[in-house]
């Protein structure tokens, strides 16, 4: 099963993550299949980056989120509160008069 988690980076006892898609069983900081943003927990605030439209596209290909992974992708809009996919905004096609 694919799994969107977090992969710790930084030094000791200064935690970065990279937000990554990898297998289940591969181990955490082990090999991952991509790597769709970061979150810095210990800037004021705590800074979360993650390209949406990756997020989602494997979101809706059936990957499981963790559960922080989860709680990151609710705060910037990419989940709903009831864990459903939120789709991104389509590009709006121009009118043909």
């Amino acid at each position: 099963m694919v799994r969107i988690r977090l992969r710790r980076m930084g030094a000791k006892k200064k935690p970065f993550y990279r937000v990554v898609v990898a297998n289940q069983r591969s181990p955490r900081d082990g090999r991952f299949i991509e790597n769709i943003g970061t979150y810095d927990p210990l800037s004021d605030p705590p800074t979360i980056t993650i390209q949406s439209e990756r997020a989602s596209h494997w979101l809706v290909q059936g990957a499981q989120p963790s559960d922080a992974v989860a709680r990151l992708l609710k705060k910037i809009g990419v989940m709903g509160e009831d864990g459903s996919v939120v789709a991104p905004a389509a590009p709006v096609a121009a009118e043909v008069a």
